[in-house]
């Protein structure tokens, strides 16, 4: 454990302001994807981990953490932020060794989570309520107030991202979160839960229990004490956690994917969509939910977008996150087995270029070059079904009509792309396009932690990011007080 320089202890769950070890004493393997070999370990928490975390969570809550006003939450979540900006260097490596992450974007996912408590710490005291105008003799106005003790599952491609935008607003609101990382990147989630005490947060306001989906995760989507659950990750496990919250009924919050498209019409800027039309898909090594991993383009320049996409491709570089190239390893041997499997079927496409996995790369590196597919039909599977792997798909269209129904032809709607300098057009996709988010000649707008993300369908319902997630954090409530 000494070669990971740790400042906190991972084989601990943080549980009402304390660490202490797994109730059942059992542990879990850490893995660096990019040799494969096992660094350490961390806590296998369970049932009765659960159970202590959800407990003091409720005492915070009826203790110092529920009594601490909006502007102080504001100030502790700032003071958190500060610290993350402090420790951006160690979260960094800490991520790169844990997820596969290039260390650029391992420290640009450090950034964005002190980014995000930056911005819900400003944003605590700012959530009103409202008057309403009603009969004579009344006033009525409305309350926002926090759930509870709100749940937070959180998958392994971003946990540094999706803890800030999913776990800091819950605290913002005055909730008191239990956290359950995944178990194939908990580390940084670990890191956090010592950020946020050496900040000064109250004991029990966040709780973190790791383990396996199965035992820690099931334990917590299921348990009566939860008043609110926030997950991301695979629409199969989407499911279950929402029949579970059924059971309680208590609201969810799913963000479960994309197959999201980037639309390049005959008038683009082409010099300026390149860079956003392949990183947007091969960043994190493709293991991205809101990743555009399909390209569709109008059939007058399809042969010149394809043509000097598969230039940059061929120049693309990966192997271990330490070397900083522009890839990274996959997160496991089976995420790997789950791309090749994709592209051991092509069904009729082709490969139009690949990257390059550098010579020498660990052998026990689970590395995947990005692979670029031309003559792929809208209805291949390569087109539909989400690979979470750095997999980008070209496919040609006629017209708006085609293009729309080709973006919308999917169960998924995360985000869209749309490239095109005319106005109207730009307007027209906006509506036409059943997605959460739209961007209009650009892909992400630098993260936008201000800007409200979520997905229909298949990705997934309810909102993060910016005030969006607060409303959700929160539960309103109306007072009509008559007085004659």
């Amino acid at each position: 454990m000494t070669d990971l320089n740790l400042f906190f202890d991972p084989t601990k769950c943080f549980i009402g302001g304390r660490w202490v070890a797994p109730q059942g004493g059992d542990y879990l393997p850490i893995e660096n994807p990019s040799t494969g070999e096992t660094i350490g370990q961390i806590a296998r928490g369970k049932a009765a981990d659960v159970d202590a975390a959800v407990a003091a969570a409720q005492v915070a809550l009826a203790g110092e953490w529920g009594r601490t006003p909006a502007a102080e939450r504001g100030r502790i979540l700032t003071r958190i932020g500060q610290k993350v900006l402090e420790r951006v260097d160690d979260l960094a490596r800490i991520e790169a060794l844990d997820v596969g992450k290039p260390l650029k974007q391992a420290r640009a996912d450090a950034q964005a989570l002190a980014r995000y408590l930056e911005f819900y710490g400003g944003a605590c005291d700012k959530v009103h309520g409202e008057t309403i105008p009603y009969l004579d003799g009344y006033t009525v106005y409305t309350l926002r107030e926090p759930h509870g003790v709100t749940a937070h599952i959180i998958p392994w491609n971003y946990p540094m991202q999706i803890i800030g935008r999913s776990v800091t607003g819950a605290l913002a609101m005055g909730n008191a979160a239990v956290l359950k990382p995944a178990e194939e990147a908990c580390l940084t989630a670990i890191a956090f839960a010592r950020i946020a005490e050496e900040a000064g947060l109250p004991a029990g306001a966040l709780n973190v229990v790791p383990g396996l989906g199965a035992e820690a995760g099931a334990a917590l989507t299921a348990h009566p004490g939860v008043n609110h659950i926030s997950f991301t990750g695979s629409v199969g496990v989407g499911k279950l956690i929402q029949h579970a919250a059924a059971n309680n009924v208590v609201p969810v919050t799913l963000e479960l994917g994309g197959k999201s498209p980037q639309l390049v019409f005959e008038d683009a800027d082409l010099d300026r969509a390149l860079p956003f039309l392949i990183n947007a898909g091969i960043q994190n090594a493709g293991q991205t939910c809101s990743a555009s991993s399909r390209i569709l383009v109008h059939r007058s320049i399809h042969d010149e977008v394809l043509q000097r996409m598969a230039g940059r491709y061929r120049a693309l570089k990966v192997g271990p996150a330490i070397a900083d190239l522009d890839l990274g390893p996959l997160v496991s041997e089976r995420q790997k087995e789950i791309v090749g499997g994709f592209l051991g079927d092509l069904g009729g496409a082709e490969i139009a270029a690949e990257g390059t996995v550098v010579g020498d790369a660990p052998q026990g590196g689970h590395y995947q070059a990005p692979t670029l597919l031309s003559h792929v039909s809208p209805d291949n599977r390569l087109a539909q079904d989400e690979i979470f792997g750095p997999v980008q798909v070209v496919i040609p269209f006629e017209d708006e009509a085609e293009a729309v129904a080709i973006a919308n032809g999917t169960d998924f709607g995360l985000v869209a792309g749309v490239w095109t300098r005319d106005g109207g057009r730009q307007m027209r996709m906006a509506k036409a396009i059943k997605t959460g988010q739209v961007f209009l000649n650009n892909y992400g707008a630098g993260g936008g932690v201000e800007l409200p993300f979520g997905g229909v369908g298949k990705s997934g319902h309810g909102r993060e990011k910016g005030f969006e997630a607060l409303y959700g954090f929160s539960v309103l409530k109306t007072v009509a007080a008559w007085h004659g």
